[in-house]
């Protein structure tokens, strides 16, 4: 997967279309990601004792891999990923419009 977490992404499709936020979790298996403060769902909750009463709790649901562009700092614009190997042998992510590197 290319996109990692604390990754700055824009959502390209479904009912979250057009919204930016920054990559919380990342969940390999299911190839998806849970962004802050997008894709929300409500659900309820029983009352775990005086510390933690029940109720209506809002959280971030998970949104497939393929549904998400890195946003570019330099372009500020969402773009795809390509590859590139530095000198000592490191790879890192750059981004295929400006060229400027993702990590």
């Amino acid at each position: 997967m290319q996109i990692r977490k604390n990754d700055s992404v824009m959502v390209i499709a479904g009912r979250e279309r057009g919204k930016t936020g920054k990559v919380l979790r990342v969940l390999p298996d299911k190839d998806a990601l849970i962004i802050e403060r997008v894709n929300l769902v409500k659900r309820h909750s029983k009352p775990r004792g005086p510390q933690q009463p029940g109720g209506i709790v809002e959280k971030e649901a998970s949104i497939h891999a393929s549904n998400l562009m890195i946003m570019c700092g330099k372009c500020n614009a969402p773009v795809r990923v390509g590859h590139k190997k530095l000198g000592d042998g490191k790879k890192i992510r750059i981004c295929r419009r400006c060229g400027e590197a993702l990590d």
